[in-house]
């Protein structure tokens, strides 16, 4: 089971309050704006500031 949709569209980064996207490989929520990514875990986000992981290019 994935995350579900109706989750996904009251979740917000709890750093900057902005929205979050799944990623591509659907393993992560993803905030553009703090370039920061939540890891998913057995289908919860862990939306930990502190084990977000920065998005690097």
């Amino acid at each position: 089971m994935a995350v579900s949709q109706q989750l996904l569209d009251i979740l917000v980064c709890p750093k900057c309050k902005g929205k979050i996207h799944l990623n591509d490989a659907k393993t992560g929520l993803v905030c553009d704006q703090c370039r920061l990514i939540y890891e998913i875990r057995d289908d919860i986000p862990i939306m930990l500031i502190d084990k977000a992981k920065l998005i690097e290019n």
